[in-house]
């Protein structure tokens, strides 16, 4: 009769590896990380900083009453496309795919893709085009912006899109975290030379007078992606994507079901159905930018550049902005550090526009960083 097998055998017993089961792509990688806000006026994250007045919240508490938690969620939230297509001006012709954030958006582009797919996008922008492309042991190749200015490197960009023939290229519209439009002719020239997908990031739409919504019919190879996180719904996770119907059914089949809840789907809905409180919001954020940025191009130890979005991004010119991003976090100031990515964005850190006692503080909280022990 065989021996009972003990748990003192087990801790004998030769431990396996269980990490390297993971693809070396994978094992490369580095988490995103998410900054702490605790006890901290948060500046870091291009959230929208009101909440919702008092009586919009009683009639949308009313109407989630209604919302169904015992069934699966409207599989295709037809509902909430209808409402999306009218409050972002998508054309009709034009199909539509949401997803759980953006992110998902950017993941469901990307598996799509054979294994050898190349993916393009300027450098720096938003970091997730890379991120995810990595992950799934795709070519990536970032193209530098020009350092005067952050715009597109319109020949660097175009060569790479001759030699290396990218599947999908993204284009953040303004560039995340440059906070700059690009070009518009050089983006139609990318967009008629391109052999794959060329997708326009509109996350900060909202902040910006300038879209290639309405060129969708221009360009078969070009899909619009938004969020309604910018507007003031960031913990609801939607973003989506507009484009060909033909491309979008193909993306529809990696797309999970019931990827969008019924809480989303509802609260959503009904945001953008009174969205009117949301639209003066952003029109009040807009003028605060304003005023941030007058205030940062008054102090003469940083640059500031222009910006199309909720934040502005800023160079310091003597001090290293890492001492300066922990003097503001000392002083109770969260904004994000984008110095540690180098190249371009050395010395250089971003502000979300807050709102104005919020955006005072962090002007005077500078003023003393950039004083303090100089």
């Amino acid at each position: 009769m065989a021996r009972p097998i003990f748990s003192a055998d087990f801790d004998n017993m030769p431990k396996p590896d269980l990490i390297s089961l993971f693809r070396p792509e994978v094992l490369a990688l580095s988490a995103y990380h998410v900054a702490d806000a605790n006890n901290l006026i948060k500046l870091d994250a291009m959230e929208n900083p009101y909440g919702w007045p008092e009586k919009i919240q009683d009639i949308w508490l009313e109407h989630l009453k209604n919302c169904p938690m015992n069934r699966y969620p409207d599989p295709e939230a037809k509902a909430l496309a209808e409402v999306l297509r009218h409050s972002n001006g998508i054309p009709e012709q034009a199909g539509l795919l949401l997803g759980n954030g953006s992110d998902e958006i950017i993941q469901i582009l990307q598996m799509a893709l054979p294994p050898d797919a190349v993916v393009l996008a300027p450098e720096p922008g938003f970091v997730m085009y890379k991120q995810i492309a990595l992950s799934l042991g795709l070519r990536y190749h970032g193209i530098p912006l020009l350092a005067d200015g952050f715009d597109l490197d319109a020949q660097a960009l175009l060569a790479a899109i001759e030699t290396l023939k990218p599947a999908l290229i993204f284009l953040a519209y303004p560039n995340n975290p440059t906070g700059n439009l690009f070009d518009t002719q050089v983006i139609e020239d990318m967009l008629a030379m391109a052999p794959g997908l060329v997708v326009v990031d509109e996350a900060y739409a909202p902040f910006a007078d300038a879209s290639f919504m309405t060129r969708l019919q221009d360009y078969p190879n070009l899909l619009v992606m938004r969020t309604v996180s910018k507007l003031g719904l960031a913990g609801l996770r939607l973003g989506f994507l507009a484009g060909d119907s033909a491309i979008l059914d193909q993306l529809n089949k990696v797309r999970l079901p019931y990827n969008i809840n019924c809480l989303t789907q509802e609260t959503a809905r009904f945001a953008l159905e009174h969205q009117e409180f949301l639209l003066e919001q952003t029109r009040t954020i807009c003028l605060q930018r304003s005023e941030v940025l007058a205030a940062l191009h008054g102090i003469s130890d940083i640059e500031a550049y222009p910006s199309s979005a909720n934040f502005i991004l800023f160079r310091t010119l003597k001090k290293p902005a890492d001492e300066v991003f922990a003097s503001l976090k000392a002083r109770g100031i969260l904004i994000k550090n984008l110095s540690p990515q180098g190249g371009l964005l050395s010395n250089c850190l971003r502000v979300t526009i807050g709102k104005p006692e919020e955006n005072q503080a962090f002007i005077d909280a500078l003023h003393g960083a950039l004083t303090e022990s100089l």
